[in-house]
């Protein structure tokens, strides 16, 4: 399985507009930020988790030639506002794109890209084409591959991780239930998110993120949805206990 880091920022990016902070002034490539998103490829299979406002300038970076699926954490914009760019994958595959999601993410969806619903007679030619497939917290399958999700919660709105063989990436996330941590255990790669090292109402701190991936023990933990609060990358790695990174734009990981 490889696993491709399409953005790892918040979502506002880093740097955030008009800002002047050293975070956002960096030059260090590191601390440049797009809204967080991962690429996965395992078995001939190619999906994307979150396809955010960045998803187009995403694709290109990385010359991602066909898209099997994209699975939905939530419905929040910076998560959901790239989806119209699926059109070039379907015009490169000629077919529509499998897409996963909750019920209430299709509803957000359906109110944020109406015309992508109209009645056939209706609908404009060329918008994105889209087989959208309503999951549960419960296993499902992506032409052939086992997904798990993993409830979790973003302050009170219910969002999903996803475990795929021995990954497992959560984001947007600071409260997990027990009895979904225990989908976790086993993993050799976990990414979560950790927004800042302050407290913060709907995010992992980096320290609670730090502890969550010690506590499942991976082989290595890697940390994303990154603000620009947090720090400079370069110091902040410098205090981060051995198999736990921060992740940045492009990192690119071969689990074997």
């Amino acid at each position: 399985m490889k696993v491709t880091f399409l953005g790892t920022g918040t979502s506002q990016g880093v740097p955030v507009i008009a800002c002047k902070c050293r975070v956002c002034k960096s030059s260090d490539s590191k601390d440049k930020r797009l809204r967080t998103s991962v690429l996965v490829e395992i078995e001939g299979l190619t999906f994307a988790i979150d396809s955010g406002p960045d998803f187009r300038q995403q694709m290109l970076r990385e010359n991602v030639g066909k898209l099997d699926a994209i699975l939905f954490t939530h419905e929040h914009k910076d998560h959901i506002a790239g989806l119209d760019d699926v059109r070039a994958f379907n015009f490169v595959m000629s077919k529509p794109i499998d897409v996963f999601m909750e019920k209430k993410v299709r509803s957000a969806i359906e109110r944020e890209f109406a015309y992508v619903f109209e009645e056939e007679e209706n609908k404009y030619p060329g918008v994105p084409r889209i087989n959208i497939n309503i999951i549960e917290n419960r296993r499902f399958m992506v032409n052939g591959m086992v997904i798990t999700p993993i409830r979790a919660f973003h302050y009170n709105l219910p969002v999903f991780g996803f475990r795929i063989g021995d990954f497992t990436y959560i984001t947007d996330a600071n409260y997990i239930p027990g009895e979904e941590k225990e989908k976790i255990h086993g993993s050799r790669l976990i990414v979560v998110n950790a927004l800042r090292k302050e407290t913060h109402i709907s995010h992992f701190t980096l320290s609670e993120a730090v502890q969550l991936i010690k506590e499942m023990n991976p082989e290595s933990g890697y940390i994303t949805h990154i603000s620009h609060q947090m720090g400079l990358h370069s110091e902040v790695s410098r205090e981060l206990p051995e198999g736990i990174s921060l992740a940045w734009d492009g990192l690119r990981i071969d689990t074997g």
